[in-house]
């Protein structure tokens, strides 16, 4: 089923790769977002769904001294979130606090809590503790993964152990919510699984070109890849030989993918060929949907199709894609030409 921008938009000033949902943020539905100009100043903005739900508004524009290629919020603080960003000579990264007073002021400075991990190689993202409060980050660069211990009272971070991954060019992660002691890390030619208390790789699943990882956060050994070649596969890590499905992804390049955060098998991947799908994907070959039902259309063998909807109103690659935690049915989308489109899929869920 294919369909154009049903959503509300919001648009940035320059081009841009990565958004955010700010999950500490309980009494609003917000996202910040990030620019990624090389000649110019760049911008995060804080941007909220109106109380009528009808708009997107900026609650906050700060400025940024260079392109961020990823942005992450603190999972337990609205204010704080991290970026990754490219001077135009060396990639660093760090911890950003909004400031109070943001709310009256018109070029408010984003305060810089700390640099992370200066002069440790080309970073690609930051990793937060999966849920609560804690100290913990993890940083992933094309050789090496960092764990960082976090000081927010004396605003330092020291690094409390690391490892080197070898010449895999990793490229991106993700933390499992399940066991905070393992993660996924991407690479060029596997997926690669560490178990943070060694810092040693445990096993990895040999794929080519995997651009991006997210964990089922319903069910534990579940998650799901976005691929060049192969779209986009679910795994089952108690039996990694081959994956539980593979949806065929898109036209080009699967970019990014996310497990909706409450309704269990629904997922969201974008890609280069300017299109956000949503699936309905399984997590065994007799997995049946309790809980929540999908639906799509009153026959038997459309409801059992695993793709529910294609979004196809972008003009540009579409990078970045985030669910809200707060209303688990609205997801943000952010093309490549700055555009960022706020969809709901309630459509798509019917409770039995």
């Amino acid at each position: 089923m294919q369909g154009g921008s049903s959503g509300i938009g919001y648009g940035l000033k320059y081009q841009a790769r990565c958004i955010s949902d700010v999950k500490a943020d309980t009494d609003h539905t917000s996202f910040l977002t990030a620019t990624l100009s090389l000649k110019e100043e760049n911008e995060v903005h804080l941007i909220r769904i109106s109380s009528g739900g009808t708009e997107l508004v900026c609650e906050g524009l700060f400025s940024h001294p260079n392109e961020i290629w990823d942005l992450a919020s603190c999972p337990f603080d609205q204010r704080i979130f991290s970026t990754v960003y490219f001077t135009g000579e060396s990639y660093g990264a760090a911890i950003w606090q909004i400031p109070e007073l943001y709310g009256e002021l018109n070029s408010p400075q984003l305060e810089k809590i700390t640099p992370i991990g200066d002069n440790v190689g080309k970073i690609k993202c930051i990793l937060w503790w999966p849920s609560g409060r804690h100290d913990k980050l993890i940083s992933i660069n094309e050789e090496n993964l960092f764990l960082w211990s976090l000081d927010m009272p004396r605003k330092a971070i020291q690094v409390q152990s690391q490892e080197s991954a070898g010449m895999h060019h990793l490229s991106g992660g993700a933390w499992d919510p399940h066991d905070v002691n393992a993660i996924a890390a991407t690479s060029e030619s596997s997926l690669q699984f560490w178990d943070l208390r060694t810092m040693k790789k445990t096993n990895s699943i040999e794929r080519s070109h995997v651009r991006n990882v997210d964990y089922n956060p319903k069910k534990q050994h579940i998650l799901v890849t976005a691929e060049d070649e192969s779209g986009v596969c679910t795994w089952d890590l108690r039996k990694p030989k081959t994956p539980i499905q593979e949806l065929p992804g898109h036209t080009h390049w699967t970019w990014a993918v996310k497990y909706n955060p409450e309704y269990e098998g629904l997922i969201l991947s974008s890609g280069t060929n300017s299109t956000v799908n949503l699936w309905r994907a399984s997590s065994s070959s007799e997995d049946e949907f309790t809980s929540e039902r999908l639906v799509d259309s009153p026959t038997r063998a459309n409801q059992l199709e695993p793709l529910l909807h294609s979004y196809i109103d972008y003009e540009d690659s579409v990078y970045g894609l985030a669910w809200s935690s707060r209303e688990p049915w609205i997801f943000a989308s952010l093309s490549y030409d700055g555009r960022v489109v706020v969809e709901s899929v309630k459509p798509f869920l019917s409770r039995k």
